[in-house]
């Protein structure tokens, strides 16, 4: 009874791992059958409640344990395309853009998660987040597309991404992952599992990374250690403790963009080769949840400490400057499901969330030594100048959710959420109100001795879910999503001449979110061998920042004044044919322009987005001809898309690209495995981003052909 009860209760329950074996941690050792359609799966991240995908009214992409291991990513990009939809760019090590209904951006319209909780505050985003997290060694990935404010609050325009971690079990049991190949790339990956005590058990698993990088002074290193304790409290009661931490030491430049010839000739080049990025990321969670059988209460307090000192490639240009942040956060998330009887059988979700995330960040400004001009100029070296910004920020929020489900029909659930968000940012500067000034230069940075802003929120839902047959559903709902402004964007207004700088501080803190809002339309199901989830969407995203002139003072500053559509089909696809040959594919269509785009220099308006493919695609055809051995062939291909917003024939557009990895594993014997992965198989010259610079097309060449083989043993 125990273990049934506990099963409903939480996502990874110690005691539904009883009969698991350890030889679950291995790719190679699962047996020569097709894999079952997806419809069994448990999704958690939509609604915060185990769900079946079939009844889930909203587009989940979830990606299993097998398939992280059989990938065995290198970078997020490379298990995260696998989602329709979903596409990931490289930036520097394992730093990304991301696109999931918008094009690829490095904005804060992401929300990143660790078993359902925020990886970072909200205010403090890091569009790379995801390296934060030990994604190799996660026992799942769930991407919700499109807003999803109604139960996390802001970030949530674009997608969720939600990390889960790997349950222990209370079978003991040890893996020892190690490889090796190109550019200097080693990794070792640990992972072991012990019971501890009556109904407890725990796991610990560590990644230690490097790499020297293909491009010239591109050397990437992390060490990660992920654990995590279930203990069985009684018959209805468990905790589970999550302990995160990862660091990350790495130069920068691997995004540094080329003009075309360098592109093609000279890729290794690196113009950029000072820029660096360190990071110190921990986490502790500890959920609480009892099972009451028509109830249930979650209560997850937990704490986490983000730093980063950077140096950011981005800045070099045009506001070259070291930036120091550390941001620790304590909060408790909250819920109770309350299940009531009656033929409309009726379900009622409540949830408190609550945070307390003091910051400081740092700035000084840099003196450049560099040569050559506009999109070819090098930077050789710099010295640290004066200090630009030094403040502390407090935020805080509190935040209630509601969630009702009801079954007016045999076939037909209804959804229905609210959440209203109350945040507050509390700034204190370190430095005189005025202005500072970088070094001899012109810019100048407007300093305000102190501000408070606040801004509250209410983000609705809706759902239905209508069961074509047990092995099919159609859904439809409705999103709302915002994002409120970051702490830079409120305090850090950016640069200015001398009379401009303090009015343009003074206009930041009038900043207010920017809102989403998505309709979307979706079937899936199984049928004849096949499995599919096609969903057809629209998302309009409102008051969106826009670098606009101030008519009464000429001064350029950020403001709400933009409006974009992004609409489009995405389709995931696969096929047993039989015991050795499966085929899965994930496909997407989609448009995105500027509805109302007018900056201080340009009407873009009806124009389409620029870094926006209309076409995403990620195909896979696997083959196991017995049990032990399997090999895998991906065709990764991305549309056509311009590379800036006026869509200017002279520049005209990135030719989008079609990339081919292989991958291969043999068991050799019981709990031994080698695999290899051979990247970019026919060794294409593409890009990982392309864009214009200086009136020059420039273009961020991509992972040449590269070889890693490893060896996995398990005990």
């Amino acid at each position: 009874m125990r273990k049934h009860r506990l099963t409903l209760a939480l996502a990874g329950p110690i005691l539904s791992a009883l009969t698991a074996s350890a030889q679950t941690l291995s790719p190679a050792a699962a047996p020569a059958t097709p894999e079952p359609p997806s419809l069994s799966e448990v999704t958690v991240t939509g609604n915060r409640e185990n769900t079946l995908l079939l009844q889930t009214p909203a587009s989940v992409g979830v990606i299993g344990t097998r398939a992280i291991q059989r990938t065995g990513p290198m970078h997020p990009q490379q298990i995260l395309n696998q989602v329709p939809g979903v596409a990931i760019a490289v930036t520097n090590g394992e730093g990304h853009s991301t696109a999931i209904r918008q094009p690829f951006t490095t904005s804060p319209v992401y929300l990143f998660l660790e078993d359902g909780i925020p990886i970072r505050a909200t205010g403090f985003f890091n569009h790379n987040a995801l390296y934060e997290v030990n994604i190799p060694q996660a026992s799942g990935i769930e991407v919700v597309k499109g807003p999803g404010s109604a139960l996390y609050g802001s970030d949530a325009i674009g997608g969720t991404v939600n990390i889960l971690t790997k349950a222990p079990s209370v079978m003991p049991g040890v893996e020892l992952s190690g490889e090796a190949g190109s550019f200097g790339w080693k990794r070792l990956l640990l992972d072991g599992t012990l019971a501890t005590g009556k109904d407890g058990a725990a796991r610990a698993a560590v990644n230690l990374t490097h790499t020297d990088g293909w491009r010239a002074k591109t050397a990437y290193d992390r060490q990660s250690v992920s654990l995590r304790h279930d203990q069985a409290l009684s018959d209805v009661a468990m905790l589970k403790t999550i302990l995160g931490y990862t660091k990350i030491d790495q130069q920068t430049g691997a995004n540094s963009a080329l003009t075309y010839n360098d592109y093609l000739n000279n890729p290794t080049k690196n113009n950029l080769s000072i820029a660096y990025r360190k990071v110190d990321a921990l986490r502790l969670s500890s959920a609480y949840e009892r099972d009451m059988g028509a109830a249930l209460l979650s209560i997850t307090p937990y704490l986490r400490s983000n730093v980063m000192d950077l140096n950011g490639s981005y800045n070099l240009s045009s506001d070259p400057r070291i930036e120091k942040s550390n941001v620790n956060s304590l909060g408790v998330m909250s819920k109770w499901r309350q299940d009531f009887g009656g033929a409309l059988k009726p379900r009622l979700i409540v949830g408190l969330d609550l945070e307390n995330s003091p910051g400081t960040r740092t700035e000084d400004s840099l003196n450049l030594t560099s040569s050559g001009t506009g999109a070819d100029r090098n930077y050789s070296a710099y010295t640290v100048g004066s200090r630009i910004y030094d403040y502390k920020v407090t935020f805080k929020s509190a935040s209630a959710y509601l969630q009702g489900e009801a079954t007016p029909l045999p076939a037909l659930l209804l959804t229905g959420g609210l959440r209203f968000d109350s945040m507050t940012y509390d700034m204190s500067n370190n430095l005189a109100a005025g202005t500072t000034r970088a070094g001899t230069t012109t810019r100048y940075y407007g300093q305000i001795a102190s501000a408070s802003v606040d801004h509250t929120h209410l983000s609705p839902k809706l759902g239905a879910v209508y069961s074509l047959s047990p092995n099919s559903s159609l859904y439809a709902s409705y999103n709302h999503g915002f994002r409120a402004p970051s702490e830079s964007q409120l305090f850090r207004a950016g640069s200015g001449a001398l009379a401009d700088a303090l009015s343009k501080a003074q206009l930041a803190l009038a900043l207010k979110p920017i809102k989403a809002n998505q309709f979307e339309l979706g079937w899936r199901g199984a049928a004849d061998g096949w499995s599919y989830d096609l969903t057809l969407y629209q998302l309009v995203k409102q008051d969106d920042l826009v670098s606009q002139r101030d008519l009464a003072t000429n001064i350029s500053a950020s403001v709400n004044a933009g409006k974009t559509e992004h609409q489009g089909i995405e389709l995931a696809l696969g096929k047993a044919f039989n015991s050795q040959w499966r085929l899965a594919t994930a496909l997407s269509y989609a448009s995105h322009r500027y509805v109302d785009w007018v900056t201080a220099t340009a009407d873009y308006s009806g124009k389409e987005m620029e870094t926006a493919p209309r076409l995403m695609a990620n195909t896979r055809l696997s083959w196991t001809p017995r049990d032990g051995t399997r090999a895998e062939l991906e065709w990764v291909r991305l549309g056509n898309y311009w590379l800036e917003a006026s869509n200017a024939a002279a520049f005209g557009k990135y030719p989008g690209h079609d990339v081919f990895n292989l991958r291969v594993s043999q068991s050799l014997s019981k709990g031994v495995n080698v695999f290899a992965r051979l990247m970019n198989l026919t060794d294409q010259r593409y890009a990982d981003s392309a864009s214009v610079s200086s009136s020059t097309a420039v273009f961020s060449p991509a992972l040449p052909r590269a070889l890693y083989v490893g060896l996995d043993a398990i005990w």
